[in-house]
């Protein structure tokens, strides 16, 4: 369950990320009040995601899927560009995530 609801987090915090850039600078209400929603229900499910979930290993993941999600969405809807350097950081936020869940549940 604790996986369902990190799943959750991470999709109102991208959510609320992409409202954010639709904000255009928190000058637009409904984007701006979208943005502040969004947050709210990701701090809350990553918080109860944490009942079972250590804490390094759903940061991590949450952090991480989150900026890997935002940079395909500014590539997809923002018309931002993919360079080796993006590729290259999105890899190793993907290799970070990979490692630390290796490290077991110490």
């Amino acid at each position: 369950m604790g996986y369902l609801t990190l799943a959750g987090a991470i999709a109102a915090e991208v959510a609320a990320t992409t409202a954010m850039k639709y904000s255009d600078g928190f000058s637009r209400l409904w984007p701006s009040l979208l943005t502040a929603l969004g947050y709210v229900v990701s701090f809350l499910l990553l918080a109860r995601t944490l009942r079972t979930v250590g804490i390094g290993t759903a940061y991590a993941i949450w952090a991480g899927a989150g900026t890997a999600a935002i940079a395909l969405i500014g590539l997809a809807l923002f018309g931002e560009s993919l360079t080796p350097t993006k590729v290259a950081g999105i890899l190793l936020i993907v290799a970070g995530v990979v490692v630390l869940n290796l490290g077991g549940a110490h």
